[in-house]
């Protein structure tokens, strides 16, 4: 069985014989970042955290993708947050690529490991530091959290990529998904899985949906439809999909085409912008 990789940006500087000419896309529809872009000169440094850095790769935006934030994290050894979100209303949803997290939330401590899954419900107290010797290396999603009439707040919820089963869809074992909270509890407003094509999966036609998308790409290779474009995707490149952009994808290579996704679900959309 292929092991499990969890792609994530190595930062530096390309030497200046490197052609700048990249394959970074930005258009009405989509955007595609990848992984060679996401070098040190673009990270931030985030307020109330330590020893710490972030890709911001997706923020809301006006006629684009207006639901989520989502940034790549890297912690040194000794640095983290006790007030790690800055914003009441916000959930989290949170994935660790390397190293070891010790996740406290409500008072509890929890320690997370590569694979390592959080979903952080709005209202909840919690911070995040690494205490090991290497650095901590997570995904981490944002979302505001829209109530619902008859809805309380959902759960906090810990597991792992390890230990969660894939879910295969229907009429095939190529394609499935690791769904980390139940699909079917309405107090959930956003889910956050991992996707996974064997060589050879795809999907079957061109999804056209109202959810919309951030993909970072953990594992694996694949040609990737978005919009009217196919694009080559490989570790640690990252796409950016508003409402209704056509999408599909056809894994290469030789090994699991893996990916972290985030789509918004369970509401009415807002009659009113």
């Amino acid at each position: 069985m292929t092991a499990k990789t969890y792609a994530f940006p190595h930062g530096g500087l390309p030497e200046q014989d490197v052609n700048p000419e990249g394959t970074a896309i930005f258009t009405t529809a989509y955007a595609v970042i990848p992984a060679h872009t996401m070098r040190d000169i673009v990270t931030s440094l985030l307020p109330g955290w330590t020893r710490t850095r972030a890709w911001v790769l997706a923020r809301p935006l006006s006629g684009f993708a207006e639901t989520f934030a989502q940034y790549a994290v890297e912690v040194a050894p000794g640095g983290g947050s006790d007030t790690p979100e800055p914003d009441p209303e916000a959930q989290a949803a949170i994935l660790v690529a390397s190293g070891t997290m010790r996740l406290t939330v409500n008072g509890t401590a929890h320690t997370l490991a590569a694979g390592g899954f959080a979903h952080i419900p709005i209202g909840a107290i919690w911070t995040v530091h690494n205490d090991g010797p290497a650095p901590l290396c997570f995904h981490w999603v944002r979302k505001r959290w829209h109530a619902a009439p008859g809805l309380q707040r959902p759960p906090l919820v810990i597991t792992s990529d390890h230990d969660v089963p894939a879910q295969t869809m229907p009429n095939t074992d190529l394609w499935s998904t690791t769904r980390f909270v139940d699909t079917t509890d309405l107090r959930f407003d956003c889910h956050v899985n991992i996707v996974t094509f064997q060589p050879g999966g795809r999907i079957p036609f061109a999804e056209t949906h109202v959810m919309e998308h951030g993909l970072y790409v953990l594992q694996g290779t694949a040609r990737y439809l978005l919009n009217t474009d196919w694009v080559e995707v490989g570790p640690g490149d990252f796409m950016w999909l508003r409402a209704f952009c056509p999408q599909a994808c056809i894994a290469t290579g030789t090994e699991p085409f893996r990916y972290l996704l985030y789509k918004d679900v369970n509401r009415h959309p807002a009659l009113t912008l």
